[in-house]
This record gives C-alpha cells, sequence and structure tokens, in this order.
C-alpha cells in the first residue's frame, strides 16, 4: 500500500497548480490591425454620447461666498458674459444688511454652440458683514447638507427619476478681501468647515487695488496660511487621478492659486476693440487681459477645463462621503422619503 499512496501523492501535488504571481501591471489588450478588417464604428460613441448630453444639456451650480462690496455677483455675470447674477444696482435705502446669512439662488438657461447649461448662481448676502460673525457659516454648510439629502431621498426612492434634478453645489468661490497681509479668522474657519463639504476655489477680488508686488506676495501668504491650516481647496491633491492630471493641477495649485481677479460688465473700447473693462483716472484694467488680472484663468480653469471635473469630485467624493455618514448613521437603511413621512401624515 505504501508505493501506491506515494504515487497518488505525487499524482495530486502535479494536479495542484502552483500560486499564480499577481501581475504588477494589467495586461494591455491586444491591438488589432483594423485595416486587415475594414472599420467597424467604435469611435463614433463620443459622437453618440455628445448627441445625448446636448438634447439634456447638464447643471451646474456655483454659490458664491464673501463680504458685501467685493464684486461677486459683478464677477458671476463677468465669467458668464451675462446678468446671471442679482444685478449690482446702486444703494438702496430700503436694503438693510440682513441679520444673519441669507441663501438666494438664482436659476438660468444659458445656451452656446447647441449645448445647454442649466446655471445655478447661489448668493450669500450678509456673510462676514456682522460685529458678530461668530459661526456665520452654518447656514451655508446647512444648504450644501439639505441639497445632498434631497438628491439621496431621490435616488433611494423605489420609482426614481430617471434624472434625477442635481441642485448639489459644484463649486464655491470663496472672495477673500485684497488686504495684503493675511488671512482673517472668518475667512481660514469657513474653509476648515466647507472644504470638507464642497469644491472651494479661493479668489483675491477686486486685485486691482494692490501693486503687482503686493499681488506677488499676498498669493503667497494665502498659499502658506491654507498649508499651515490644513485647508484642502480645489484641485485637492489626492483626486488627482493621473500624472497628467497632478502635473496640470500642480501647476495651478503652486502658482494660480488664489485667482487675483477683477470683474466688470462693462465695455469700453481699447485700440479699436471693444473690451470688458474697469475704468480709472490712469487707464482701463482689461478683465480678460493676463497682464492686467488673472479673471481668463479663472474662467478657463472653473468654465473650459474643469467644469467637468468639479460635477464629478462634488458626487464621487463629497457626496458620497455625506451618503455614507447618512446610511451609517441609519443603521445602513436609507433615509425616509418625502413622499412616505407625508403620507404617514395624512393618516394620523
Amino acid at each position: 500500500a505504501g508505493p501506491v499512496e506515494s504515487k497518488n501523492k505525487a499524482a495530486m501535488s502535479e494536479l495542484v497548480p502552483e500560486p499564480r504571481q499577481k501581475p504588477v501591471v494589467p495586461m494591455k489588450p491586444m491591438g488589432i490591425n483594423t485595416s486587415l478588417l475594414g472599420y467597424i464604428g467604435i469611435d463614433t460613441i463620443i459622437e453618440q454620447m455628445r448627441k445625448k448630453t446636448m438634447k439634456t444639456g447638464f447643471d451646474f451650480n456655483i454659490m458664491v461666498v464673501g463680504q458685501s462690496g467685493l464684486g461677486k455677483s459683478t464677477l458671476v455675470n463677468t465669467l458668464f458674459k451675462s446678468q446671471v447674477s442679482r444685478k449690482s444696482s446702486g444703494w438702496n435705502r430700503e436694503e438693510k444688511i440682513p441679520k444673519t446669512v441669507e441663501i438666494k439662488s438664482i436659476g438660468h438657461v444659458i445656451e452656446e454652440g447647441g449645448v445647454k447649461m442649466k446655471l445655478t448662481v447661489i448668493d450669500t448676502p450678509g456673510f462676514g458683514d456682522q460685529i458678530n460673525n461668530e459661526n456665520c457659516w452654518e447656514p451655508i454648510e446647512k444648504y450644501i447638507n439639505e441639497q445632498y439629502e434631497k438628491f439621496l431621498k431621490e435616488e433611494v426612492n423605489i420609482a426614481r427619476k430617471k434624472r434625477i434634478p442635481d441642485t448639489r453645489v459644484h463649486c464655491c468661490l470663496y472672495f477673500i478681501s485684497p488686504t495684503g497681509h493675511s488671512l482673517r479668522p472668518l475667512d481660514l474657519e469657513f474653509m476648515k468647515h466647507l472644504s470638507k463639504v464642497v469644491n472651494i476655489i479661493p479668489v483675491i477680488a477686486k486685485a486691482d487695488t494692490m501693486t503687482l508686488e503686493e499681488k506677488t506676495e499676498f498669493k503667497q501668504r494665502v498659499r502658506k496660511e491654507l498649508e499651515v491650516n490644513g485647508i484642502e481647496f480645489y484641485p485637492q491633491k489626492e483626486f488627482d487621478e493621473d500624472l497628467e492630471d497632478k502635473t496640470e493641477n500642480d501647476k495651478i495649485r503652486q502658482e494660480s492659486m488664489p485667482f487675483a481677479v477683477v470683474g466688470s460688465d462693462k465695455e469700453y473700447q481699447v485700440n479699436g476693440k471693444r473690451v470688458l473693462g474697469r475704468k480709472t483716472p490712469w487707464g482701463i484694467i482689461e478683465v480678460e487681459n493676463l497682464s492686467h488680472c488673472e479673471f481668463a484663468l479663472l474662467r478657463d480653469f472653473v468654465i473650459r477645463t474643469h467644469l467637468q471635473d468639479l460635477k464629478e469630485v462634488t458626487h464621487n467624493i463629497h457626496y458620497e462621503t455625506y451618503r455614507a455618514k447618512r446610511l451609517n448613521g441609519n443603521g445602513g437603511l436609507p433615509p425616509m422619503t418625502v413622499e412616505t413621512e407625508e403620507n404617514q401624515e395624512s393618516n394620523l
């Protein structure tokens, strides 16, 4: 029996496959020489996606936060080249500074080149305008979380909509006063609390009030203060997807942030061209001229290169964090839908 057992063992050992080592880099699929097989048409998927997106359009929600008089509305109007934020009218005697922070949202549909965008501008009048500004970021944080909650309730409905209306804040422009000194405690507190729930892009408002040297020094000081206080602004380092993203975003983080901007919705004639600008006794500051201010950099960043990424980071990071926290707090159960709550009340 002895030799038979050893023979069986030897056979068994041959059958047991050796543990395969995991490849370090996933193998690339083999490329098929399409010239031999003819054209298939896989590349048309991009055009199909484009057509679908153009039909449905998309949402973009931008929030502006900062003290009164920093030109928030004007800058947003300049960004989208239309009156999308409340008109900057002259001082009205009946208008009082709100006692607390208010949240006002204005929706518009902007169309360009056949692409429809439902733009919502969320304004926060009253922020930082009181003598005691303690916890004045709380209504803003509450508003941002309410939008996540609204989206979550729609998502967990049994009969959910094909396209959930997206009111989540994709981008928050935080306006820093051009003091040239340092950030105020209020600025640091706001960004510390809200950088965890929304994409914050810091901007230095009314940058034409500083000399070029002051502007450079102030930008460096702001970057340093944010780093020392552990405040992450958009684009956050940990969300860079690849080396190309990292290189591009590092340049923005180390050179451009915070964008020193000037906004204006008035046009002037300069060298036979109509330009957006601000008239001063010593000439016209051209808003879109990079040697005058960094508005063009901010616009390209928010609209032309990172708009889709702002939406994705909001959905995949900030909303997912809120969702996980919410469902964990609820014992893993989805929150009650609005309809269920209303039905329960009517049944009582």
